[in-house]
């Protein structure tokens, strides 16, 4: 099982190795409008369908040669997916805890329609999603860039010059692709919509930088 230290500061990574960083297919939380962060729902029948679909797109664009996963069944089921697809042998298949859903506090478990009650003005609106910033037991975005810094580092050391599945969740997605590009947490959040087994490159094509590839190829920009 792979070990994390934390680590503060900008990474480095070769530029030979490449990432594909995936959502997991819809959860039973997801389905419902529910805040999930730690909690720990299967997949639905439509997100057993996209994880088989985003494994297909994976090894479409070449595959990959590493699969690293949260541990939360989500993401860890379609992370099988992709493996068993790719035909990645199990050891070069990881479930890591780093990889979690951000830490959602008193929200976890509550409708998505409840942020601004309890959040109140504590939020930053985009066009698709209202993130709350704060509240009891949360984990902040600040601390979850310096998470996903922690991420980009050690998985690109480990793995230099590889293809790597990075399959995690829809928050920590987005701040592992603002570590990259030494974005702050907010430009990170002001990128487009990561919706369901939608992938994010990295590096990203040129002119790309805050695109995704959905599971069926189109790209959203």
């Amino acid at each position: 099982k792979l070990q994390f230290l934390y680590f503060i500061g900008e990474y480095n990574m070769s530029e030979s190795t490449t990432l594909l960083v995936v959502r997991h297919g819809q959860d039973e939380d997801n389905s419902k409008l529910i805040l999930n962060g730690h909690r720990d729902q299967p997949l639905t029948d439509l997100g057993v369908e996209q994880a088989g679909m985003v494994a297909s797109k994976v090894k479409e664009i070449g595959g990959v040669d590493v699969i690293v996963t949260s541990p939360l069944q989500r993401a860890k089921v379609t992370a099988m997916k992709i493996r068993d697809v790719c035909e990645v042998d199990e050891q070069n298949f990881h479930i890591i805890d780093i990889l979690k859903e951000r830490d959602f506090g008193v929200l976890t478990g509550k409708p998505v329609s409840s942020i601004k009650e309890v959040a109140g003005d504590n939020v930053l609106q985009t066009e698709k999603v209202t993130y709350f910033l704060d509240v009891p037991g949360c984990e902040t975005f600040p601390t979850l860039l310096t998470r996903a810094t922690t991420v980009l580092n050690e998985i690109t050391s480990r793995f230099e010059g590889k293809r790597i599945a990075v399959v995690g969740h829809g928050d920590l997605n987005k701040m592992i692709r603002a570590a990259y590009m030494n974005w702050t947490w907010e430009q990170g959040l002001r990128t487009d919509y990561v919706g369901n087994t939608d992938i994010i490159q990295l590096p990203p094509p040129k002119g790309e930088e805050k695109a995704v590839l959905n599971s069926t190829g189109d790209k959203s920009t």
